[in-house]
């Protein structure tokens, strides 16, 4: 009697296997309710390695998938991804969060650091000042983010200049990616960040509470200097996004009340979890027992006592394989999710394509609604949760209600070697702007260009 496979087919792609990183193809599988991507490489044999925690909530996510937004390219499609990056014109996606590593020292020697930092150089102000313009450039003046990272980008002597000059040249969303040590013991650094509160953002590591887990991720604890950083940023009002790296069997039941802290703070808009991509620093790392974006839905369900179910986060239509989101909007004296109580997939022609979408999107959208016809019955739904005067309040009155009675939640999951899935690469927007003015997807970038661009 013939046997039947013990998974079933879903897609076909191309993979990298890990152990020579030959570039083959390969299939994308469902087996026992999860993701996996089957290889078969000529050295190694064959191998299956973990794409999604939960393939229910992954076959749904391409509903969401919208049409990519064009954007300059600086290199020729060649050897084929993702070999090419530059972007190259084989590329589905802009760049809706562009990084600017403007040094690779660190104050950290994290474990798990994917960016292997240390003992580094600086770049100048005026390298840096052309890297802005490639991504306005790039993106026909209309930036998305911009993210100012490292290394530490805070050991940057000129750290404060370089925050200056990316608002001077119009780019309207910028965010220091930071650990927060100099943040926590400089007061007077802090003070001069309130400055740029109007469009700028504190994007902080936070992994938890644990300090058997802050050791493993971070090398050290961390509790006591977090607390003092958000303090101080608390005192001068300056917005922050919480970052925290997650890893499995490590800080994973810790979610709900990461979670849980961040929406109690005030100053702190929104948390970001990421799942540890293996790459950088990270040694011997196990495939099969990793934490996916799905997996990370699924945690939080589990450990947020209904305020977040697996049904409010809607798949980013610009990456839908990669990144998930949703937006709590304060009711009472509680907060309910945005999307709890509509059929999002309605809405995504409000949705950009872009990782920068907030709340004020969808209240322009209902301003203009007030004023004629609700065209995506939108209004209606989400009359409860927004205040009867709110088309009346000034700017600023408009930003103190949004800081005050939103929050968002986002997860994003980068590709490495293991769960390297090509159609899922050639739509990543978050990219590395290049001191030889290119822009590489983050996780290319890290898992086979990084060497290139050292600072030495």
């Amino acid at each position: 009697m013939s046997k039947d496979s013990d998974y079933i087919f879903h897609e076909y792609t191309y993979s990298f296997c890990p152990l020579c990183m030959t570039l083959s193809p390969a299939k994308i599988v469902i087996k026992d309710g999860k993701v996996y991507i089957l290889k078969q490489c000529k050295k190694h044999g064959k191998r299956m390695d973990i794409l999604e925690e939960d393939a229910e909530y992954y076959k749904k996510e391409f509903e969401y998938s919208k049409p990519g937004t064009l954007s300059k390219t600086q290199t020729k499609t060649l050897r084929g991804c993702p070999y090419d990056c530059g972007l190259c014109p084989d590329h589905e996606q802009h760049t809706c969060i562009a990084l600017i590593e403007i040094t690779n020292g660190c104050n950290l020697k994290c474990p798990t650091c994917y960016a292997n930092s240390g003992v580094g150089k600086f770049l100048s102000l005026k390298k840096i000042g052309k890297m802005m313009d490639l991504f306005k450039e790039a993106e026909s003046g209309e930036p998305g983010v911009l993210q100012i990272s490292g290394g530490e980008p805070t050991v940057h002597p000129q750290v404060i200049e370089i925050i200056k000059m990316a608002q001077e040249k119009g780019i309207k969303q910028v965010m220091l990616n930071t650990n927060g040590i100099r943040i926590s013991t400089d007061l007077e650094f802090v003070k001069q960040l309130s400055r740029f509160k109007k469009g700028f953002e504190i994007y902080m590591q936070f992994d938890g509470f644990d300090e058997k887990a802050n050791k493993r991720i971070r090398g050290k604890p961390m509790n006591e200097m977090r607390m003092r950083a958000i303090d101080n940023l608390t005192k001068y009002e300056i917005p922050i996004t919480l970052v925290a790296t997650v890893e499995n069997g490590v800080n994973d039941k810790e979610l709900g009340k990461i979670f849980e802290f961040a929406l109690n703070r005030p100053y702190i808009r929104g948390v970001n979890f990421q799942p540890l991509a293996f790459f950088g620093r990270l040694n011997h790392p196990d495939p099969n027992n990793r934490i996916t974006m799905t997996g990370i839905i699924n945690r939080l369900e589990e450990q947020t006592n209904g305020i977040l179910l697996k049904k409010d986060f809607i798949p980013l239509p610009c990456h839908p394989e990669r990144v998930a989101f949703t937006y709590l909007y304060r009711k009472g004296s509680g907060f309910v999710p945005v999307t709890r109580h509509l059929n999002a997939k309605e809405y995504i022609p409000l949705i950009k394509n872009t990782f920068s979408f907030k709340p004020e999107d969808f209240t322009e959208k209902l301003e203009l609604n007030i004023a004629g016809c609700d065209c995506f019955g939108l209004l209606k739904k989400l009359r409860p949760l927004i205040p009867d005067n709110y088309a009346k309040k000034s700017q600023k009155e408009k930003k103190k209600h949004l800081d005050e009675n939103t929050f968002r939640v986002s997860i994003v999951s980068f590709v490495d070697a293991y769960n390297f899935d090509m159609k899922s690469m050639k739509k990543e927007c978050i990219h590395i702007i290049t001191p030889d003015l290119k822009r590489i997807p983050f996780s290319s970038f890290n898992m086979i260009h990084r060497a290139k661009y050292a600072l030495k």
